[in-house]
């Protein structure tokens, strides 16, 4: 018994769809796109068109909805030209259908015009003969048929005509008319549901689903989109488990010798590091640190940066000896400033990962979870989020650093969200009050692989950098910022004005 091949899928055309599709649509059958005005269907539609002329396909789009000038208008705005391959099939009412007189026939006028149009439908498919066929929109049909067992046998008779034909047909539903009727659900191939959400501040966000696909795997679940110049890009869910290669797990140190002695030595390869602290304790500094120590090494890195506008990192960083801008010019470091209002999460994970696979970086850090937060509404879906992003991370070999402010400044303190469980590492940032004088200190709180220090170190950040000092002994209560003395003397670091005693 000879089994045939399995047929070529008719791609999309759409970046990122096609992966959630597990290679395009099915051809011979009839898919339905569905989802509120404006958010997407038409751009996708043609999208799926050009793709098709492109392979040299005939296209068709039969619109009942709009003109073929709104149509062409639309399509030029993203820059797309409809070429011979694609035809613009503008359905009109019959001229007697628009005549008073007519229209008191015993016949309803919504009878004849459905006939009519079915039968322009199948006659400009058939002087055509396309391989590709776009009809916008079920709505006007419903309303024509006016009954649910008339609408369901159109569909049908269109589901019917269009498989005996071969052609791969995308049904749109602007979801104008009746939202639960589910009538072309169960008729046809797949349903791509496309959503809008209007958040209370900031720009739409938009995201997909695919509801159903017959005899075929697909990547379920909500994926982000955006509309841009050009058309739309989706941005498929990750998924960590299908990215992993193979990396020595060897030990990075900081090239501070108190934050690694600290550290049990260094950070291991393939990692994540939570750097935790209330606001101006220097997470960011800490995190450029370890960046500043992969460029050494020979490698390449990457930042997103949520909440500080760059000219000014660039400024505040290079007196510590970290020349971010020359180290971007040099192409060694990829940085970028995100605003958070504007980027969906999934948009998020997708440019990190675009970044480590087309740079290769091997040190990513995040500044600050609290930006990334704000671009997820719903704390759970942060988590899952951050967890597949940080998987993905680690398969690839890459080091994360995380950094989160905390709220308030000494004693009891909170973090906006808890994501400590899944970073492999946690060093806790602390100010702390001795000796009339506001000083900062540093502890490792959790390392999943190998031993750390369970002291306490104090630290300063000056023009000489970053400097940690000797663990903190004599007091206690530091990590709550109001220790007890309980010694007769302490190693602290020495005071600006110390210094210049000493000298």
């Amino acid at each position: 018994m000879n089994t045939a091949a399995p047929a070529t899928k008719a791609r999309t055309g759409v970046s990122g769809l096609d992966t959630i599709l597990a290679g395009g649509l099915s051809p011979g059958h009839v898919f339905l796109l569905e989802g509120n005005p404006g958010a997407g269907k038409t751009t996708i539609a043609l999208q799926f068109l050009i793709e098709g002329a492109r392979l040299g396909e005939r296209g068709l789009y039969i619109t009942l909805s709009e003109t073929d000038d709104e149509l062409r208008a639309g399509a030029a705005s993203h820059g797309m030209v409809l070429d011979d391959n694609i035809e613009v099939f503008e359905v009109v009412p019959p001229e007697s259908l628009l005549d008073a007189d007519q229209q008191q026939s015993l016949l309803y006028s919504s009878d004849l015009e459905l006939g009519e149009t079915t039968r322009e439908i199948f006659a400009t498919f058939e002087r055509i003969k396309p391989k590709r066929v776009v009809l916008d929109s079920l709505s006007e049909i419903r309303l024509l048929a006016q009954s649910s067992l008339r609408y369901r046998r159109q569909i049908l008779a269109l589901k019917h005509y269009f498989a005996r034909q071969g052609a791969t047909v995308l049904l749109l539903d602007d979801l104008t008319s009746d939202t639960l009727d589910k009538t072309v659900h169960s008729v046809v191939h797949g349903v791509i549901h496309l959503d809008e959400l209007a958040p209370t501040y900031g720009a739409e966000r938009r995201r997909l689903r695919v509801t159903k696909y017959r005899g075929q795997a697909f990547r379920g679940g909500y994926h982000d989109f955006t509309i841009q110049t050009g058309g739309v890009v989706v941005f498929p869910r990750l998924v960590a488990a299908e990215h992993r290669t193979s990396y020595v797990r060897d030990q990075l140190p900081s090239n501070i010798p108190g934050l690694d002695l600290l550290l049990g030595g260094g950070l291991e390869r393939g990692s994540s590091t939570l750097i935790l602290g209330p606001a101006g304790t220097g997470k960011s500094t800490f995190s450029f640190q370890f960046l500043m120590a992969a460029i050494a090494r020979g490698e390449k890195a990457a930042a997103f940066v949520f909440d500080e506008e760059l000219g000014l990192l660039f400024t505040r960083l290079k007196p510590l000896g970290m020349d971010l801008e020359a180290l971007r010019d040099e192409g060694l470091l990829h940085i970028e400033q995100l605003d958070a209002a504007e980027l969906s999460p999934g948009e998020f994970a997708h440019r990190v990962c675009a970044c480590v696979d087309r740079s290769g970086a091997k040190t990513v850090i995040i500044d600050s979870i609290n930006g990334y937060q704000a671009a997820m509404p719903d704390e759970n879906s942060l988590i899952l989020h951050m967890h597949e992003l940080l998987q993905y991370l680690n398969r690839q070999g890459a080091n994360t650093f995380l950094t989160v402010a905390q709220h308030g400044l000494v004693d009891d303190m909170k973090a906006p969200v808890d994501v400590t469980y899944l970073a492999d590492t946690v060093i806790l940032l602390r100010y702390f009050e001795a000796v009339g004088r506001v000083r900062r200190a540093v502890s490792v709180i959790k390392k999943r692989t190998g031993h750390h220090e369970d002291t306490i170190r104090e630290y300063r950040i000056d023009a000489d950098g970053l400097t940690i000092g000797e663990p903190v002994v004599g007091f206690q209560g530091v990590l709550r910022g109001v220790p007890e003395f309980v010694a007769t003397s302490a190693a602290l670091l020495p005071t600006d004005s110390e210094d210049g005693a000493d000298s």
